[in-house]
């Protein structure tokens, strides 16, 4: 099977960004949070400090690759989150239909009426700040589309033969959706997850940026653009460089998730014919 573009580009760009937070402790220069040392504060771009040094003097190069850390856990974390409540509820709501299905629909037509980002405010406001909020304010945000997609997949294929097969076997009804139907629905869901591990990452730079998410010291890319605001014309590159990682963190997952999109669906495969 030929390789797209986009497939090799994002998987690139995403084994860059997973390699960069494995392997943090080893190509870090300083640590990342101790090794502050104000005569060295303002810095610009050197052999010693390849991206420079913030007001505090700590290396933002160390900070990049550690702060690479926290974005692939709320990624991870939120949408394996995302995902379980997802088709969870898609599946069941379609496969046994009648008020579950209806209640699952409006309740999901109210999550996607509300903005992402202002319902993960609202989130983080109520449980404060912290690692642990932050990953149940992304994990509760969007599963509304997963939702959808497992709910639409799964009323194609409950009618098939074999789902009926199943049925006159005297299957369970969970044993029947987790053995016969959820594997013929994960090319979709794991687009899906794929594409909203960059959301959530765009998500944590921006609660961190406001002061919801991750708290100082620790290296976040949000929270060094909020630091960088009060010195972005002496020292730019204190906000360029966490800009571009997470620039390139997303584009990878988006990239990946739109190659993976194109080799999973056999439409997409026709068209390119």
């Amino acid at each position: 099977m030929k390789l797209g573009f986009n497939l090799i580009l994002g998987g690139a760009l995403t084994v860059l960004v997973i390699l960069a937070g494995l392997l943090a402790p080893w190509l870090a220069h300083f640590d990342p949070v101790l090794d502050a040392d104000l005569m060295s504060a303002e810095l610009p771009p050197d052999s010693t400090f390849w991206f420079g040094t913030d007001a505090q003097g700590r290396d933002v190069y160390s900070r990049i690759l550690y702060g690479a850390q926290i974005s692939l856990t709320v990624g991870i974390v939120s949408q394996i989150i995302n995902t379980i409540i997802g088709v969870a509820l898609g599946m069941s709501a379609a496969y046994w239909g009648g008020w579950w299905d209806d209640l699952v629909n409006g309740l999901t037509n109210v999550m996607l009426a509300i903005p992402s980002l202002i319902f993960a405010l609202a989130v983080m406001a109520v449980l404060g700040p912290g690692l642990v909020s932050l990953l149940i304010a992304l994990g509760l945000t969007n599963w509304s589309w997963t939702c959808r997609i497992a709910r639409s997949s799964t009323l194609s294929l409950k009618s098939l033969g074999y789902v009926q097969a199943a049925q006159t076997l005297g299957y369970s009804d969970p044993r029947i959706m987790f053995t016969q139907i959820l594997p013929n629905i994960m090319g979709p869901v794991l687009v899906m997850a794929t594409l909203g591990m960059g959301s959530a990452v765009l998500s944590e730079a921006a609660l961190s940026f406001l002061g919801l998410g991750i708290q100082p010291p620790f290296p976040s890319w949000g929270s060094m653009l909020t630091d960088a605001r009060q010195m972005i014309q002496i020292a730019p590159w204190t906000a360029i460089f966490p800009g571009m990682a997470i620039f390139f963190a997303v584009l990878g997952f988006n990239l990946l998730g739109d190659g993976l999109r194109d080799m999973l669906d056999p439409h997409m495969r026709t068209r390119k014919l």
